[in-house]
């Protein structure tokens, strides 16, 4: 306790420089901290569930860690094969339903589970009961429809009462009887999203009946808990060995039987959950850290620089101690305590500034629809790195000036002097530590430059479509039949394109940027089928007449789809520009042309879907990343999709007259509910789309600005205090050089010229090793190439002016030296 009181003490005496390390250390740790909470929040850290590692999933295809969709049949096979898993479980997520309780309303996202859902995962009930097999049943279990809700919507909505369970709301305009609450650890297995209503899977055709729902529609995520006595190898083993057996009990009607799950079926651990935020923000974050860690290295330098500093400074006493035989460790002992207690303080609020980043960062990353919710409790994966950072400061950057500061020798330090050998290693020591410092500096500045060029060039991309004048409308009609939303959803497009200030209106069933369909077609001659290797086109959507307009996607050649465009008619597509260079050969007589088109399925193989004749060519337009706008896509025409719709979900793209969109949403929301009062509608801007498009780059960009900016002032502080000190201990020979005449420009030169030697030193250095580092970050760059010659000079030159600005204050203190005050004082 005596040496840790001596320790404040003397941290006390020079509070500015003790300040600054601590600051420097809680803005190194806390980046860190906060980036790698985010990383094992989204990639790291497992569910909630019993067992998470014993969780897997099936798939179809090597790697989607989203599996597959499949139907409640080949699930109810599965599940009959009981002998393979310790359990199996089914899922769909996620959508949002309207809950009413007391004539307020309110959506919530929810997901459908088979009935063993819970107790395969190991999920208790917080409050009352969760979802049981008899509750997974055609027309609702002996409670009727019931629905389990989580631990927010109960404190939120209801209070936190105890009684809930048995509380009767609606979901959409069916009677549903909550029964449980959900504990709150557990937001549901798509990390980054909130669910907050779950209900059986056979519930959806008494709660969304206007959806033709069948135990052979392809919905649900298929999971599986490995039996303790099998690995996933025997597992899969078993799987295969049944999977003739399934294939023949899940056989679709009416399809080619030929590929129908040929290929073998794959497991992938679940342990961890699903998450498209996963497979966006993993690379980032992974670069992020690996940036922080570098500012978090820089910080230690001004650390290390500090202890060696002080060290220095107490060479007289350290003498004294040597002389009177103290041991080592006596004099290692108070600056390794300095050491421990600035890196403590450093730590302590490189936690407080972990927590708020971490809020920052995830608010940046939520949407106007979809809030994202991460689970950031502690774990140990979290403990271990924040108390192993602490820990490697103080081993690496806090022992070796405390040992350096013990070896002093009591003839030189009784002295005084200041100008043995042990201070010219210490110099060289300390420049070597500024030189680090630099050459990291200019890493992250290249870094920081590199990111801000690509969000730069990202929002000057070109889109295909207008991003000013034009506003999605989602159009939510739920209580509309199925087979009967494509005349309603053209009524929609009419309505809307009467309103008072629209320019254009067209539809569409997934849209641009926020659609959420995926499948895969791939095409041939008529009358053949496709080549094994033929490419598959990923982009395709449904559209009314008018949705180019609308966009402002231009027509290149050929027409817009029209009134002549039925089921009675010729079928007819429309491509854009990529597909007609990359599958056509660049063909100018593209119109015309006749293609077979095939669902390419990873579990049923190449299903044949229709054969149609381009009748128009697109320009290139960005469908799902603004970094690609010159992909394949397929447009085909509402008016010949054959059979009943199942999403409930449209899309209207209007375009304004003139000025912003947003002021078309009161005539717009008018004229629309009255077709249907049930309508929920939902207004948003495509520029406020793209802008959430660009939430990856946005956050890289403004993380890597901030980190590079606090390492440059990190390195002008080091530069700043390394210079100082080489000062200071040079005043003698600084005083009698300006006794014999050395004008104080000579005395800044003299000083800038090791400023110079070390800022060129440092910058040599990070230059080859920013050259070596930008290719592990090619990926997330746009419009700039890793090794850009204009990047590397911009960051040199900012480095350099940053430099001198911190080495010049130190020597202007130089040139103003008194030498007669120098003289007298030796």
């Amino acid at each position: 306790m005596r040496d840790l009181r001596l320790a404040v003490r003397s941290l006390r005496a020079t509070p500015i420089v003790s300040a600054v390390a601590i600051l420097s250390l809680a803005l190194g740790i806390g980046a860190n901290t906060a980036i790698f909470s985010l990383l094992d929040a989204v990639a790291l850290k497992s569910l909630p569930i019993r067992g998470a590692d014993q969780l897997v999933m099936l798939s179809a295809v090597n790697g989607p860690e989203s599996g597959w969709p499949y139907s409640y049949t080949l699930y109810n096979e599965i599940r009959r094969h009981s002998q393979i898993f310790d359990g199996t479980a089914a899922y769909n997520c996620c959508g949002f339903l309207t809950m009413t309780v007391g004539g307020d309303a309110q959506a919530l996202d929810y997901i459908w589970v088979s009935g063993d859902f819970f107790s395969t995962l190991g999920i208790p009930a917080t409050v009352g009961r969760m979802i049981r097999p008899d509750d997974d049943r055609r027309g609702g279990g002996p409670d009727g429809t019931v629905a389990v809700i989580s631990d927010r919507l109960w404190h939120q909505r209801f209070e936190g009462r105890s009684n809930i369970a048995g509380t009767k709301v609606t979901i959409e305009r069916a009677p549903v009887t909550i029964v449980g609450v959900m504990p709150p650890a557990f937001l549901g297995l798509e990390v980054g999203r909130h669910v907050d209503l779950i209900l059986p899977a056979h519930a959806e055709p008494l709660v969304m009946p206007a959806i033709p729902f069948s135990d052979d529609v392809a919905f649900l995520t298929i999971l599986g808990r490995l039996r303790p006595d099998r690995s996933l190898a025997a597992t899969l083993d078993a799987l295969h060995a049944v999977q003739p057996e399934i294939r023949e009990a899940t056989m679709p009607k009416g399809r080619a039987a030929e590929g129908w799950l040929q290929a073998p079926l794959t497991l992938v651990p679940a342990g961890r959950g699903t998450s498209a935020l996963r497979r966006q923000f993993r690379r980032p974050l992974v670069v992020l850290l690996a940036v922080a860690t570098l500012v978090l290295l820089i910080a230690c330098g001004n650390l290390a620089n500090l202890l060696l500093g002080r060290g220095v400074a107490r060479r007289s006493e350290f003498a004294v101690r040597a002389a009177l035989g103290a041991p080592r460790w006596q004099m290692i002992r108070p600056l390794l305590i300095e050491s421990v207690v600035l890196a403590s303080c450093g730590t302590a609020m490189g936690l407080l500034f972990a927590r708020w980043a971490e809020r920052a960062i995830t608010a940046t990353l939520s949407t106007a629809v979809v809030q994202v919710a991460l689970d950031r409790s502690l774990d140990w994966r979290l403990f271990v790195f924040t108390v192993g950072t602490m820990t490697a400061t103080i081993l690496l950057f806090g022992t070796v000036p405390a040992v350096r500061a013990s070896r002093v020798d009591p003839i030189e330090g009784l002295k005084g002097t200041g100008s043995g050998r042990t201070n010219d290693t210490d110099g060289r020591l300390s420049g070597g530590l500024l030189v680090a410092q630099v050459a990291t500096s200019l890493v992250l500045v290249v870094g920081a430059v590199l990111f801000a060029r690509t969000f730069a060039r990202l929002l000057h991309a070109p889109l295909g479509f207008d991003r000013d004048r034009v506003t999605i409308l989602t159009v939510t009609a739920p209580s509309v039949k199925s087979t009967e939303r494509k005349a309603f959803y053209r009524r929609l497009v009419d309505v809307a394109a009467n309103a008072p200030g629209v320019a254009a209106v067209g539809g569409s069933v997934n849209p641009p940027i926020i659609g959420g369909m995926i499948g895969d077609f791939v095409v041939s001659a008529p009358g053949t089928r496709p080549a094994a290797d033929a490419e598959a086109i990923s982009q395709a959507d449904t559209v009314t007449p008018g949705w180019f307009n609308a966009e402002g996607t231009s027509l290149r050649i050929g027409r817009d789809f029209d009134d002549r465009d039925t089921l009675t008619n010729e079928h007819v597509m429309i491509v854009n520009e990529a597909f007609v260079d990359r599958l056509l050969g660049g063909r100018r007589d593209a119109v015309g042309t006749r293609l077979a088109l095939s669902f390419r399925v990873p579990i049923g193989g190449d299903i044949p879907y229709d054969t149609r004749t381009i009748v128009g060519v697109v320009g290139n337009a960005v469908y799902r990343s603004i970094r690609n706008a010159s992909r394949p896509t397929i447009y085909f025409p509402l008016e010949q999709f054959d059979g009943p719709i199942m999403w409930t979900s449209f899309y209207l793209g209007i375009r304004s007259q003139a000025g912003s969109p947003r002021g078309l949403t009161r005539e717009l929301t008018e004229a629309l509910t009255a077709l249907s009062p049930d309508l929920r509608l939902t207004f948003r801007p495509v520029s406020d789309q793209v802008d959430e498009a660009l939430a990856q780059d946005r956050l890289v960009a403004a993380l890597s600005g901030f980190v590079g900016t606090l390492a440059l002032l990190l390195a002008a502080i080091g530069l700043y205090g390394v210079t100082a000190y080489a000062v200071a201990q040079r005043r003698a020979e600084i005083g009698i050089r300006m006794a014999l005449g050395a004008a104080p420009a000579a005395v800044i030169e003299l000083v800038m010229s090791r400023v110079a030697l070390l800022i060129g030193a440092g910058t040599a250095m990070g230059a080859v090793v920013s050259a070596w580092a930008t290719k592990f970050v090619a990926s997330l760059l746009y419009g700039v190439k890793p090794r850009d010659p204009v990047t590397f000079v911009g960051a040199a030159v900012i480095l350099a002016a940053v430099g001198a600005i911190a080495g010049w204050l130190p020597a202007l203190r130089a040139s103003r030296i008194d030498p007669a005050q120098v003289l007298r004082e030796s």
